[in-house]
């Protein structure tokens, strides 16, 4: 593979920056839920100075978003530079995104090229990683935190290193991780485990007394500042044990119990492989043992330290996952949810970058068993997540029969650079499938079509009352740039019966048949179609229309 051209990192990382970006912009949905809007609505307050440092004061609100700086605190700034908008909100996901195949590409475009074009097809295009680039979620922010700070850890500790800046950059990294989200603790055992081997070697002395010397002091000022402001210095994880009590109901200790045998052994499978994650798997566990035959110069495995060290941090991350717990005072297994697994990905995708450098640069059977079981996959699933098993499984099969296949072309030949130079544009094919289906589809929310409907209601002399569906209700004043007019109420459908409407108080009804079509809300929030929110309001006149979104004068 030495001779693989430098290129092929290159233009697999262009192909990711454009394929997010025009995924970003053909697939946004504007805001998706809660966690998003109390987010952006934190950002806007601490631009305008108005953010609270302290908790709630009544303890109405029991989750930890608030607390969580370093998502909302970029997004404040973006808000400065280009206004509130659904775009600048979501730029700071997205630039995390992006921020990890640029990662990945100065960790191994020089070193491993086939690792790096293939971790960052893996990790760029999962179709989960490119859906979380859309929405002001912690979850890609993490990630990016994560995999900064398992490479500090990785190039910190190499000889010749400058092991004290490293070690500083480590911990930094790691309480910039602290202040995104809490899962940051997946990786707390591997970080263990290595500080642990690296003591009883004696080895990497001074990266390790900065890095736990600066982590403390971190810490120290972390439960200071929360003393001062909470009267409680463990304030953050008592949030925690808060939240998840609050949630009991649908956790798997109380609502769950009985499933709880079941979520601890064959369902996380189950959900890996139905996520699209069982291509990386499955690719991770061909870069386990030891080459076959000498691999880099002089016969070393020279590979291998890198090799060894994503694949047991991916390895502990998947347990942490498998088997770990959200609470420190009781038992409950992490939500099988594709956000949640984020912090696996960056390690995953790499190792099974380095399982894909092996299988095309040796072939034969275990590249043959790689590719069986990919299609076995493909069997099992039966769904469109399928395709992303199938093309690398038949590629990956051909790969391992190319040993005993007389006819094989020679430039395909096991380690040469065209072989690895195709199975790469394969990976990378399947892996976009998803993705470009959903670039294709109309959006579901209508969301830039009803602000600029909204927009129409705006202005000092505006008075009234908009009726909105259930969806929107809870956070219509980001349209608005958190900013509604005085003189301007909104109310829920169902409050029809309970407003007051004349000529000095008019009433208009908002309707998105896009959010009324929405089978995720029309499921859970939204319980009435656009024909019978229409038949409630007879005496009606339509006055703007934006492509799915109407906007109608209410009359008594």
């Amino acid at each position: 593979m030495n001779r693989l051209p430098d290129s092929l990192p290159r233009w697999t990382l262009l192909f990711v920056i454009l394929f997010t970006g025009a995924y970003f912009l053909l697939t946004h949905e504007g805001l998706y839920g809660v966690d998003d809007y109390y987010y952006a609505r934190h950002a806007y307050q601490l631009l305008h100075g108005t953010f609270e440092l302290g908790p709630d004061p009544q303890e109405l609100l029991h989750d930890p978003l608030h607390e969580r700086w370093l998502i909302f605190g970029p997004v404040a700034g973006f808000f400065a530079l280009f206004g509130v908008n659904i775009i600048s909100a979501t730029l700071w996901p997205l630039l995390a995104t992006l921020g990890c195949a640029g990662l990945i590409y100065v960790l191994y475009a020089r070193r491993e090229p086939v690792v790096a074009a293939a971790a960052m097809l893996l990790l760029g295009l999962h179709y989960f990683t490119l859906n979380l680039a859309n929405y002001l979620y912690p979850d890609n922010i993490l990630m990016f935190w994560c995999l900064a700070g398992a490479a500090a850890l990785l190039r910190g500790r190499e000889p010749g290193r400058r092991a004290g800046w490293w070690g500083l950059g480590f911990a930094l990294l790691g309480f910039a991780a602290l202040l995104s989200k809490e899962t940051i603790a997946y990786y707390l055992p591997f970080y263990l485990g290595v500080l642990g081997l690296d003591a009883v070697r004696r080895r990497h002395g001074r990266f390790w007394v900065v890095a736990l010397s600066t982590g403390a002091l971190l810490l120290a000022a972390y439960g200071v500042f929360y003393y001062v402001v909470t009267d409680d210095g463990l304030y953050r994880i008592h949030l925690i044990e808060q939240t998840n009590k609050f949630l009991s109901e649908g956790n798997y200790l109380v609502g769950n119990r009985a499933v709880l045998l079941d979520r601890i052994t064959w369902q996380p499978l189950s959900f890996f492989v139905g996520i699209g994650l069982g291509l990386m798997l499955t690719l991770a566990a061909a870069a386990l043992g030891h080459p076959s035959a000498p691999h880099g110069p002089e016969g070393a495995d020279s590979e291998g330290p890198d090799r060894w060290f994503w694949l047991a941090l991916a390895g502990s991350t998947l347990a942490f996952y498998w088997l770990g717990s959200t609470s420190l005072s009781s038992y409950n297994p992490i939500t099988l949810l594709p956000r949640m697994t984020t912090p696996l990905l960056p390690p995953l995708a790499l190792a099974a970058g380095f399982g894909l450098q092996r299988l095309v640069a040796r072939a034969g059977g275990r590249a043959l068993a790689a590719g069986v079981v990919l299609l076995l996959l493909t069997a099992w699933l039966r769904t469109a997540v399928a395709v992303v098993y199938l093309l690398p499984g038949l590629a990956l099969l051909a790969v391992g029969l190319s040993r005993w296949l007389p006819r094989w072309p020679a430039a395909l030949r096991p380690g040469r650079p065209a072989l690895a130079a195709g199975v790469v544009a394969v990976l990378g094919l399947a892996l976009a499938v998803r993705p470009a289906y959903f670039m294709r589809k109309p959006p579901v929310s209508a969301h830039a079509s009803q602000v600029r409907v909204l927009q129409r209601l705006a202005g000092p002399a505006v008075r009234g009352t908009v009726l909105v569906d259930d969806f929107l209700f809870p956070n219509y004043d980001f349209s608005y740039g958190f900013e509604v007019p005085k003189g301007l109420s909104f109310r829920r459908y169902f409050a029809r019966d309970s407003i007051r409407i004349s000529p000095a108080q008019p009433a208009w009804l908002l309707l998105n048949r896009a959010t009324l079509a929405n089978d995720e809300l029309t499921r859970k929030l939204i319980r009435y179609s656009p024909d019978s929110v229409l038949s409630w309001y007879p005496n009606r006149r339509l006055v703007a229309q934006d492509g799915l979104v109407e906007l109608y004068e209410v009359r008594r």
